[in-house]
């Protein structure tokens, strides 16, 4: 949709002309617009609807008209004063071209480079911005707002315009593909941040503003569960390509008792879902002594039933309690599994020893003595009293191995 302003304009609107709000910090009286004019239709409908009679008061529909009819007698535009027929007009031009204005204002009235002083009766953009009350940058930000467009043919360039002139303008809605309201926006983080909000759907403005207010988006998450469920999601999303931050998390989670805790259940808890997992889809499973063997069907059957239990949860429900239920429930079976096979029961205390006498012996390899002429600092009797129960137990194992070594 495109709107035609006719209406003269003032190259400089003044304060009680031009939507916005006046900055109280720098007394600039012309200010960017809102982000969004939206709301100026509703109220608009509701007025219309008022004055129609379609407020549904319960009424009749007779009353109803003779009281938009009152209505409109009583506002007839003769008895309407000039000023305010003139926001009026200007209002009602401004939520249909939105930024497009404005820009304009500055479109015809700022000198384009290359042109001198003397060429044309327009100002620089230092100018215009004096002439405003504004700062430049913010005059300028309109400016390129409009030279993107007259590049893609929405908008005449600068070159052909010329001070008061009036020109057909673009619909509101495509005015946030040009303009960029924050000049952070210019800077590489600025521009890193517009993409990811394109990527997202949104307006870069939006999201340039959360970032130029982190204290405003800590509040948000801190008041907001759901607000601090998008924050968790972007922040994992982040750390699959930010090692660092990765590092800070994993430090702070470390740091805090509550969070270490939890990081330990649910750490658990995933471990035990994984082995159920390892179940169903490779059709194996470790018995307790840590070999692998082939899982029976009935396994198998009961793997896939709590493991669909608990794919069924919600993301947000707690599967601590499901994983333990699993777990045990598929252990037990192993454990039958093992008792009712001689020979797989053999195995496993085989496979227990092997186990228990590799720890036995690395613990006792750690045992170093490179301080041997000073062992008196550090004797102690039990020490020496444990050592020979050791060597005992030891002595004791070897002699029941080779009685039942084979030719023995």
């Amino acid at each position: 949709m495109t709107v035609v302003t006719t209406q003269p304009e003032p190259s400089v609107p003044s304060a009680d002309q031009v939507p916005g709000q006046v900055s109280a910090e720098t007394g600039e009286f012309w200010v960017e617009p809102a982000e969004s004019a939206d709301e100026a239709p509703a109220d608009a409908a509701e007025t219309t609807d008022k004055a129609e009679g379609t407020g549904g008061t319960g009424e009749g529909e007779n009353e109803g008209e003779n009281e938009g009819k009152d209505a409109t007698e009583e506002d007839t535009p003769g008895d309407v004063h000039a000023d305010v027929a003139q926001d009026a007009r200007e209002f009602g031009a401004y939520v249909r071209a939105g930024g497009w204005a404005f820009a304009l204002k500055v479109a015809r009235s700022v000198r384009p480079g290359g042109e001198l002083p003397g060429e044309t009766a327009k100002v620089s953009a230092k100018g215009f911005a004096e002439l405003a009350g504004c700062s430049p940058e913010r005059v300028m930000r309109y400016y390129k707002a409009w030279d993107k467009a007259a590049d893609d043919g929405l908008v005449p360039y600068f070159e052909a315009l010329a001070p008061g002139q009036e020109v057909v303008l673009p619909d509101s809605d495509v005015w946030h593909a040009y303009y960029v309201s924050r000049s952070g926006a210019g800077s590489e983080r600025g521009a890193a941040i517009s993409a990811a909000a394109e990527a997202e759907g949104i307006r870069p403005t939006k999201a340039l503003e959360v970032a130029e207010n982190p204290t405003a988006l800590r509040a948000a998450i801190l008041a907001d569960p759901s607000t601090a469920q998008a924050a968790r999601a972007a922040l994992l999303d982040r750390l699959q390509e930010d090692p660092a931050l990765q590092t800070e998390l994993a430090r702070d989670i470390a740091r805090t008792d509550g969070l270490k805790k939890a990081v330990a259940t649910e750490t658990q808890a995933a471990g035990r879902i994984g082995y159920v997992r390892q179940i169903v889809e490779n059709g194996q499973v470790k018995t307790p002594a840590g070999q692998t063997i082939d899982a029976p069907a009935e396994l198998r059957a009961e793997a896939e039933r709590h493991l669909s239990l608990i794919d069924e949860l919600d993301a947000g429900e707690d599967t601590s309690e499901w994983a333990s239920e699993a777990y045990d429930s598929v252990k037990d079976i192993v454990a039958q599994t093992v008792q009712a096979d001689p020979e797989l029961r053999l195995q496993e205390r085989r496979t227990k020893f092997y186990s228990s006498l590799t720890k036995a012996t690395k613990v006792f390899e750690e045992l170093t003595f490179d301080d041997v002429d000073d062992l008196d600092t550090i004797y102690e009797d039990d020490m020496l009293q444990r050592l020979e129960e050791l060597q005992e137990a030891i002595t004791t194992c070897i002699t029941a191995l080779r009685k039942a070594a084979p030719g023995e």
